[in-house]
């Protein structure tokens, strides 16, 4: 049985802002038995569209789905796990934990420190600029989610301020191709979480600046600098009404043009040993992060000169329903590849859990063979195989 708090594809119906489109173009949207069959292989998925095929998968698997299905508990019990919800409770010899680990926004404290009159946003409440008030924008975060913010902002007449940290930046075609492909192709996305040097960071990494527009367009730092969006170093601190910015921009950019220029470097290294179907494409370099002459280190927020401030710092999980020692000090579900600290319990969606790609949706396909074949060995061994009974 799949419980669903909501509707199937709940949070692509409730959660997402009006112009998001999938960072993954469409020809990359699989699951089993039901891929993308339109007339737009290369574009990029709406939230509408995305509803409509998560559902169509729904119906075509003939998932056992219960919506309306809030989980409430999760306990141990009897050799297996009590599962209370709002719509009757369960007991189970096995439980998947397939919640995600983008369940809320991620919001540093000083947000309290914000002044009153200043109104603040998330992803999950921004629909489109119009609820903005009129006057400067504050984003917070540079990853993938502030900079399309940024950008669409921006392009509704308001003054955007970007407040950057550790970012990740990609072109979005390299070589003629999505860069995407190139992650697939190269075999960069297939890499098993046991072969990451440091598996910890690798599962928190921003999402890269990627958008997914009909033009195929790169949105990075440049791109929003080009077009007058003021770009600032991480908000370290809201104090006396001020935001303090931290200095060294140049190092952050620096860093992360290395980073990408690294990427294509594997790009390149592959593509010189594997035929390409006669593309002759040549190796490409971007222009590097172009640094401001001069970043602003504090704002005044009692000026006037910022009105709302966007939080794109991030989610986190909501484990609030496990209730079961398996959850580390940072809110974090422990788990060795999907096969999570307690007997007959297993993940399946979280960043990095089996593979590079574990969070895409064509990602998911091989996590879940191999974490189900787990789960099945498990109940092999025990007595009472049954997997599932209303209690």
């Amino acid at each position: 049985m799949v419980l669903d708090r909501g509707e199937v594809a709940n949070s692509w119906r409730r959660e997402r802002w009006d112009s998001l489109r999938l960072l993954t173009p469409n020809w990359q949207c699989r699951l089993p038995g039901c891929r993308y069959d339109g007339p737009d292989p290369d574009g990029y998925m709406s939230v509408d569209e995305v509803v409509e095929f998560i559902s169509r998968f729904a119906a075509v698997s003939s998932a056992p789905v219960r919506t309306n299905t809030n989980v409430t508990s999760v306990t141990r019990a009897n050799g297996g796990y009590d599962v209370l919800t709002t719509n009757g409770d369960f007991r189970c010899r096995c439980v998947v934990v397939a919640s995600g680990a983008c369940n809320l926004p991620s919001v540093p404290r000083l947000r309290d420190s914000v002044p009153a009159p200043i109104e603040q946003f998330t992803p999950f409440d921004y629909r489109n600029p119009a609820q903005l008030p009129d006057g400067g924008v504050l984003v917070v975060g540079a990853a993938a989610t502030g900079v399309q913010l940024a950008y669409e902002i921006q392009l509704s007449g308001r003054a955007v301020t970007l407040s950057i940290g550790e970012h990740v930046r990609l072109p979005r075609t390299y070589r003629g191709r999505d860069v995407l492909w190139w992650m697939d192709a190269s075999g960069v996305w297939n890499q098993r979480y046991d072969e990451v040097d440091d598996l910890t960071r690798a599962r928190r990494l921003p999402s890269p600046q990627l958008v997914g527009t009909p033009e195929r367009m790169t949105l990075d730092l440049n791109a929003l600098g080009a077009m007058d969006v003021e770009l600032v170093g991480r908000l370290s601190a809201v104090r006396d009404g001020r935001a303090l910015f931290s200095g060294g921009l140049r190092n952050l950019f620096a860093l992360a043009d290395l980073k990408m220029d690294r990427l294509l470097d594997t790009f390149d290294d592959w593509a010189s040993g594997n035929s390409r179907d006669g593309d002759a494409s040549e190796p490409e370099r971007f222009e590097p992060t172009r640094v401001p002459e001069s970043s602003r280190l504090q704002i005044d927020l009692r000026s006037g000169e910022i009105r709302s401030i966007v939080w794109a710092t991030g989610f986190r999980p909501d484990y609030s329903w496990l209730h079961l020692p398996v959850v580390d000090e940072k809110g974090l579900l422990r788990h060795e590849g999907g096969v999570v600290d307690a007997p007959g319990m297993y993940a399946l969606g979280l960043p990095v859990l089996r593979r590079r790609k574990s969070t895409f949706i064509h990602g998911i396909e091989d996590d879940a063979r191999e974490v189900i074949d787990q789960l099945a060995n498990y109940l092999a061994t025990l007595r009472d195989p049954k997997l599932l009974r209303s209690r």
